[in-house]
């Protein structure tokens, strides 16, 4: 397996053990992690199979890799329409696990706890974690 492929199913696996932190695994859960993986390349078997396995996280390397696996995450908590508090406590654990600065963190997830698409801009996403570089 290239490490391209391979990072692509970290991230994945990531995103599984995220998903079912509250205990289950909803319906609109498991149709945007189907949709992420298809995105990534990765056939439908392969991604059954991946919530049958145990892998450690790989380290991303790239600062804008990791803003998108938080913004990836950060979708997926809002993706049942609850938020549960153990959902918003390990996503700061990951981000902060991912080198990401916690008050753009907390910037971005309020601004998407305020859109009614709990959506924001790629740009928006960027220039909040840029400022904390500056």
């Amino acid at each position: 397996m290239s490490k391209n492929k391979a990072e692509k199913i970290s991230l994945l696996l990531d995103m599984i053990a995220f998903a079912i932190v509250d205990g289950e695994l909803h319906d609109r859960e498991y149709n945007f992690l189907s949709l992420i993986a298809i995105e990534l390349g990765i056939n439908k078997e392969e991604f059954k199979q991946l919530f049958h396995e145990e892998n450690p996280s790989e380290v991303i390397k790239n600062e804008f890799e990791r803003i998108q696996q938080f913004y990836r995450l950060a979708l997926l908590m809002h993706c049942d329409g609850v938020l549960h508090d153990r959902e918003e406590i390990k996503i700061h654990e990951l981000g902060i696990n991912m080198g990401l600065n916690p008050s753009a963190m907390k910037r971005v997830l309020k601004a998407m706890e305020q859109s009614p698409t709990r959506m924001v801009s790629p740009d928006y996403l960027l220039e909040v974690f840029q400022e904390q570089i500056n």
